[in-house]
């Protein structure tokens, strides 16, 4: 039995070296926000792109100062945004010409900045904005656009479900709904948070240990994330992103180690603070409105909440089903490693 399960140790390496390998060479769950400001005679369109992707997307390097961006590069992604990117004025299609493209850095991560002009004869009464950008290559990209027209602002979100945005269609629980998706997909794709949680249903010995550990980890990163989202209290995001790491291999390693003892709900606390400010993230960048704060903070974390209980709900009965069988013994040791794996990956990677 012992030879058996130091082979699956050495295959869940193999495959987890692999795994996190190709993740590292091609992230998904790609941020961009968008600023949409219509005037007189003009409509600009500040993009804000996930630099990784866009060089994915687009084929082109983008790490250099603008003045060296070739013209062949140019006609590429003008290219590009004219097929992915359409703005419609009063119904009539407006053709856009990209400005300036340079790369910048936002809350410590590469991004790129492209500012594109539409001309129009008159301020329009409709607007229709078609997006397409990165979802060939980034089914799960989300865009968080904010318009301003006649004084007014009104804010969407691009995914790949919902693509269209018609001004004057906004109310709230268009809105709602929108924040409730991006929070449910946010935690779809957060595979970090994902394996703490996992990690914490591993290492609970009752139901009622659960409870209070996911109870912990949910008021805990519900705080943070509220006031990170305002601006209260700020941390590096290479800190938190290691951290947030480092606690996937605390966990680990003491399911490992110390298999019969409980997981602390202290620790569990001061970790879920610290995956606040990652959840957080998305939504301290995008500069909300002041009339729909309250909204998008509120559904967002629901839709984080409702996530997370839907992953755990099909994720406990499958371990409580294992928990009966012979091979349980070696079952959760082997599935920790992987998850420790993971989590020292990560955290070189993010750390240095």
């Amino acid at each position: 039995m012992k030879h058996k399960l130091l082979v699956l140790i050495l295959i869940i390496i193999a495959v987890t070296t692999s795994v996190t390998n190709n993740v590292e060479a091609h992230s998904m769950n790609s941020e961009g926000f968008s600023m949409i400001r219509v005037q007189e005679d003009h409509i600009t369109y500040d993009l804000l792109l996930d630099q990784e992707e866009f060089i994915h997307a687009t084929g082109v390097q983008i790490d250099a100062e603008p003045n060296e961006i070739t013209e062949e590069n140019n006609k590429i992604l003008q290219s590009y945004f004219d097929e992915n990117l359409e703005l419609y004025s009063n119904g009539v299609l407006a053709k856009g010409k990209i400005d300036t493209i340079k790369p910048i850095q936002l809350e410590e991560r590469p991004f790129v900045s492209i500012t594109i002009s539409f001309p129009v004869e008159h301020t329009p009464e409709s607007l229709n904005v078609d997006y397409n950008v990165f979802f060939e290559t980034d089914p799960s990209h989300a865009n968080v656009a904010k318009i301003e027209i006649d004084g007014n602002e009104e804010e969407f979100v691009f995914t790949y479900e919902v693509r269209e945005l018609n001004t004057g269609e906004m109310n709230f629980l268009t809105s709602a709904k929108q924040f409730l998706v991006l929070g449910i997909e946010h935690i779809f794709t957060g595979y970090d948070h994902i394996l703490f949680a996992i990690s914490l249903l591993i290492g609970a010995k009752t139901f009622r240990q659960i409870i209070t550990l996911i109870t912990t980890f949910t008021i805990a990163h519900s705080i943070t994330l509220v006031l990170a989202t305002i601006g209260l209290v700020q941390l590096p995001g290479r800190l938190v992103e290691s951290v947030i790491a480092l606690s996937i291999i605390y966990v680990a390693l003491h399911n490992i180690t110390q298999p019969n003892s409980k997981q602390s709900p202290w620790l569990v606390l001061i970790f879920g603070l610290v995956h606040g400010f990652g959840f957080a993230g998305i939504l301290s960048e995008m500069n909300l409105s002041q009339g729909n704060f309250a909204t998008s903070i509120l559904f967002f974390n629901l839709g984080i909440e409702l996530g997370q209980v839907i992953i755990l709900s099909l994720i406990y009965p499958v371990i409580l089903f294992i928990q009966k069988k012979q091979y349980y013994k070696w079952f959760a040791p082997s599935v920790s490693t992987a998850i420790l794996l993971f989590g020292l990956v990560w955290f070189f990677q993010r750390a240095f």
